[in-house]
């Protein structure tokens, strides 16, 4: 596949000094327009019924979520059923009961619904994002005009299409990103976040607020998210569901996306560290290893380690490795080193530059390498939970990382290329069952 031009590019063509092959042509059906959704009829009751993306529920949440109401989106997003039966005809039969009942009621005209989350970073630091659900075109990435940055695999997408097979309904949604490069989307979103919501709701400490656009007001926002190929953040297994299900039902050429600005000011990243378990692996030994890439150094326990890392990696590629000790040990890239050499790197410039691939492939492989011990890998993004686990014993390493850039992630996707595996935790999840968006 053939790489695309820069983002950076985008301002230039938004002020009219050039051409840009990236701009939608407008001979096709444009990318995002309002759509009628369906809400819940009770909005004061909002925060028992909807639920987080289906992809981070573990099972306990999951029972959490269903018994707070049962009505709750998640009966639906997960359905369950008895031995035999069939779990996704009980979620299409749940559907029709709540419409039958007036659970769910459909909205009179179409819409975008804005939405802004005011959440907490792991530093207390508190951000709002804003972006709106509408219906997004669900098309080959062989147009280009969405553009994935990570592989997917069978079986998560197989489980989707069932559900949607079943419910013919979009019930979650998927994170999208708009280049935006004049701020006008952001601007207008944010103007719509000045007024009294239509709704507002609590999620995981995440408060919500919902607008129901319709108009003009509402096409002139979808004008500003179709002026540009969009670029999914989650859902890269939902969208492709939509896009097969798009193959046998002509009809059914959308889904519901939720798109934010790229230049959104709480449009937010985490990093995603990686925790090392099994033991017999020499500390010091690796440090040998290491020097021949980084410049080493130590970290007490006691100093601000994260804003000690986002310091070190202003320039170079930097990580910290948490060993059970009194130190954790800092490796911050040689200025000039050549990575040319280093096998599990991908040859892809957009990804060889990134932080998380050379850390995985000088770092990360090299402790997972180093035990006695059958090693297991897991991640989080709480840098907390990572420490925790190295200095209570539980875990024989950890390292932890900065955060993936938003024009990164573009840059991957631009050139037709993937992001190795956990690089990038889009904070806060988009809510499921705020809107849906039927498809018949």
């Amino acid at each position: 596949m053939l790489p695309d031009p820069p983002v950076d590019r985008l301002l230039s063509v938004a002020q009219g000094h050039e051409e840009s092959p990236d701009r939608v042509s407008a001979e096709l059906p444009p990318l995002v327009v309002p759509f009628r959704g369906e809400r819940y009829a009770s909005p004061e009751r909002l925060s028992a019924l909807i639920a987080p993306p289906y992809d981070v529920i573990s099972r306990e949440a999951r029972a959490s979520y269903a018994a707070r109401d049962p009505h709750n989106i998640v009966h639906v997003m997960l359905p369950e059923a008895p031995p035999g039966d069939d779990r996704y005809a009980r979620a299409a039969a749940l559907l029709a009961e709540w419409r039958g009942a007036g659970v769910l009621e459909q909205v009179a005209e179409p819409a975008v619904y804005v939405m802004a989350q005011d959440f907490a970073l792991p530093s207390g630091e508190r951000r709002t994002r804003i972006g709106m659900f509408a219906a997004v075109a669900a098309e080959p990435y062989e147009t280009r005009r969405i553009r994935p940055h990570e592989r997917t695999h069978t079986g998560p997408k197989a489980d989707r299409l069932a559900l949607l097979q079943a419910t013919r309904t979009n019930v979650e949604s998927i994170l999208l990103l708009a280049p935006d490069p004049d701020r006008e989307l952001a601007a207008a979103l944010a103007e719509v976040a000045r007024h009294p919501p239509d709704a507002r709701a609590e999620l995981d400490d995440v408060r919500i607020r919902l607008w129901v656009v319709t108009g003009e007001a509402a096409s002139r926002l979808s004008q500003l998210a179709s002026r540009l190929p969009l670029y999914i953040a989650d859902g890269h297994h939902r969208y492709e569901t939509a896009v097969t299900y798009a193959r046998e039902h002509r009809e059914a050429d959308r889904l519901l996306g939720f798109v934010a600005s790229v230049s959104d000011p709480g449009l937010t990243i985490l990093p995603t560290h990686r925790i090392v378990f099994g033991g017999g692996r020499d500390a010091t030994k690796l440090i040998v290893a290491w020097r021949a890439w980084f410049d080493v150094g130590r970290v007490a326990p006691c100093a601000d380690r994260i804003e000690r890392l986002a310091e070190l990696g202003r320039e170079r590629t930097a990580c910290l490795v948490a060993f059970p000790g009194e130190y954790d040990v800092s490796l911050v890239l040689k200025p000039g080193v050549s990575l040319d050499r280093v096998p599990d790197l991908d040859r892809t410039p957009a990804v060889r530059s990134l932080d998380v691939a050379r850390v995985d492939a000088l770092v990360v492989q090299v402790i997972l390498g180093a035990g006695t011990a059958t090693p297991s890998l897991t991640y989080t993004a709480d840098p907390y939970a990572a420490f925790d686990a190295v200095r209570t014993g539980r875990a024989a390493a950890a390292v932890l990382l900065n955060p993936t850039k938003v024009e990164q992630v573009i840059a991957v996707a631009d050139a037709g290329a993937v992001m190795p595996q956990k690089s990038t935790y889009f904070v806060p999840k988009v809510p499921s069952g705020l809107v849906l968006r039927p498809l018949a």
